[in-house]
């Protein structure tokens, strides 16, 4: 809730059409217009909201998570350096300060929720949920348990978030984007455009000579900077997960199957009918009803009688367990067809009739044995993970290294001899024996040779981590990297050769030219790419010639360099197409979804910066950076 932070946009259309055509709307809480105020709080302290002190213990916490969550999402590590770049560390820091905020605005405004509702929310959840698709309890306590929480504390913060929710759901309400916002939103998304173009690449180029030695020395004396070594770290790191541990295929049939024991009857399909009934005031209403409809008249016209639409009389197909209890005992021992007797139940007298039985379907065991194994094997290696965390963690405090932990407690530790902030070794290639996902390397340039650092959440377990060595970085001569510089230097030549020769091009175009012409002159071919939008990917066109086009006018010419500058693309704008506006259209419907959200977050975003102002809000810079890595640049 409240994620992210404001586009470089200026002005709330900028933004809400980045949203749109990105897919997501980014907004801020302004946290950066605070000034840095050291008073009142120590150093181990991030930021104060109010009187909420967000400590760096708590903060490095979330801004980890955070890493490791995006860091899967891509598929390898992201480093302190790139997670800056993107504007994670403040993202993560104004979401932190913003919930602080609301959770100060709640217990001023003296705003709660009962214990059965925060016991709804966490039992419907489908995270808690075993085989059965009910709420599992074990499961429950594993799950919060992995993630470091006590039952009593994940109760806390589902409350802290639950009244955060009634905060901001009131916020937004009632706020409609105008009719001028969604036709100019749905042209600007639906526009489109054709174009010619023509690509320039190495044959475009002409013969390049090898460089001269001096000419050589004297480029890679000026892009020196482009070839130094980076530093590299000799890390050792072992894991301990579920999915190590545990393999489904180790649980035998026997204790599978006093699992299906217990749970056969959640596993089955119960027995479904499909039930008109009528609720009458009386007992002596209801038997006059009944020997009416024994007489041949309808339910459905009965109903009429009493002010009933079809739908309020007949039920559907529905379970025993989802009837009164009285109810449901004379329906389901109903023979299909028949007319119940009065049934006295909780909101009246009741008459009832079965249309149609569906029987209910028995759980199999063979059916089942797969999903329980996997659930049973799941448990026992999440209580192992657990022991050897305790385990692991009484080692290191005892001063034992990760590889000396490991080896005590029968695990594989691995070692990796050198690995740059991006996951690289020496020879340029990705280290192979990290597992996807996990961020070992960013975090071990986050700390420093003998620290004993905190473990890693990673896929339900842990992962401990030591520096064994830094390698630092440093300048290397011509010699080592003389094949590099000059494929550097060739490429740098062949761009500069294709940009004269595409501009060259482009100004006989704008003088008149036919592009047909100019590309049989310099041997390429004319392409054709036709009735493509802003956020469209047609194929041979790459994305940079796509942006390039919609900023050219009809007829319009232009050239955009492609595959970093080996090759250029000149072409010219042949077609724009305005489409019409359709309201009805689904495209049109979900446009106005995604404005109403937008104007919603905006309208938060706004509230949460003002409430942040009001209550007063401090951010300890140094102790930030100390958890980011800025302090290490």
């Amino acid at each position: 809730m409240l994620r992210g932070m404001r586009k470089a946009s200026s002005n709330w259309l900028g933004k809400t059409i980045m949203a749109i055509v990105m897919g997501v709307l980014i907004i801020s809480f302004g946290v950066w217009g605070i000034a840095d105020i050291f008073k009142g709080f120590g150093q181990s302290t991030v930021a104060k909201v109010g009187s909420t002190e967000i400590s760096l213990n708590e903060f490095r916490q979330i801004y980890t998570d955070r890493l490791q969550q995006i860091s899967r999402q891509f598929g390898r590590p992201l480093t302190p350096d790139q997670a800056r770049a993107f504007g994670l560390d403040r993202q993560v820091l104004q979401q932190t300060i913003a919930e602080a905020a609301l959770d100060e605005e709640a217990r001023r405004l003296g705003l709660g929720q009962s214990d059965d509702q925060i016991r709804q929310v966490i039992m419907n959840d489908p995270n808690f949920k075993g085989v059965g698709g009910n709420f599992d309890a074990n499961r429950f306590q594993a799950v919060i348990r992995n993630f470091g929480y006590t039952e009593q504390r994940y109760v806390a913060e589902q409350r802290k978030v639950s009244l955060r929710r009634q905060i901001t759901g009131t916020i937004g309400a009632g706020l409609e984007p105008s009719k001028a916002m969604i036709d100019v939103l749905t042209r600007f998304q639906n526009e489109q455009r054709a174009i010619d173009f023509v690509r320039l690449d190495t044959a475009q180029a002409g013969q390049i000579d090898a460089p001269s030695p001096e000419a050589l020395a004297a480029y890679f004396e000026d892009h020196k900077v482009q070839f130094r070594a980076p530093e590299y770290r000799k890390i050792s790191f072992v894991v301990v997960s579920p999915e190590e541990i545990g393999k489904w295929s180790d649980v035998s049939d026997e204790d599978a199957k006093k699992v299906f024991e217990q749970r056969k009857d959640r596993l089955g399909t119960p027995e479904k009918r499909q039930i008109q009934q009528i609720v009458f005031p009386n007992a002596a209403e209801a038997q006059t009803a009944r020997e009416r409809l024994v007489g041949g008249m309808s339910f459905e016209d009965l109903g009429k009688e009493r002010g009933l639409s079809a739908s309020d009389v007949d039920l559907g197909l529905v379970t025993k367990s989802s009837l009164d209890a009285a109810v449901g005992e004379a329906a389901f021992a109903l023979p299909a067809g028949e007319i119940s007797q009065p049934i006295q139940g909780a909101l009246g007298t009741s008459i009832v009739k079965v249309d149609k039985i569906e029987p209910g379907k028995e759980a199999d065991f063979a059916s089942a044995v797969g999903d329980i194994k996997r659930e049973i094997a799941t448990e026992r290696a999440r209580v192992k993970v657990a022991d050897l965390r305790d385990k692991m963690e009484d080692e290191r405090g005892g001063g034992a290294s990760v590889i000396d932990a490991a080896q005590k407690l029968g695990l594989t530790a691995v070692t990796i001899d050198a690995v740059d902030r991006s996951g690289r070794a020496p020879n340029g290639q990705p280290v192979a024996n990290i597992p996807q996902g996990l961020d070992v390397v960013s975090q071990a340039f986050n700390t420093d040779v003998g620290v004993d650092n905190d473990s890693i959440s990673y896929k339900g377990g842990y992962v401990w981590y030591d520096v064994l060595a830094i390698t630092p970085s440093r300048d290397r001569n011509l010699d080592e990297v003389r094949d590099q510089v000059e494929a550097r230097w060739r490429q740098d030549q062949i761009s500069a050769k294709l940009k004269v020769k595409a501009t060259e091009i482009v100004q006989k175009l704008e003088a008149g030219g036919k592009l047909a012409d100019e590309a049989a002159t310099i041997g390429a071919k004319v392409e054709t790419a036709t009735g493509f939008k802003r956020d469209d990917t047609p194929a041979s066109v790459p994305a940079a010639v796509v942006a390039a086009a919609f900023r050219t006018a009809k007829d319009g010419v232009g050239q955009t360099p492609v595959t970093g500058g080996a090759e250029v693309i000149v072409f010219r704008v042949t077609d724009i197409v305005d489409p019409a506006v359709d309201a009805a259209s689904e495209a049109v419907k979900k446009l106005k979804e995604s404005l109403d959200r937008a104007q919603t977050e905006e309208q938060v975003a706004s509230y949460v910066n003002k409430l942040e102002t009001d209550i007063g809000t401090t951010i300890n810079q140094a102790a930030f950076a100390q958890v980011t890595g800025a302090n290490q640049q």
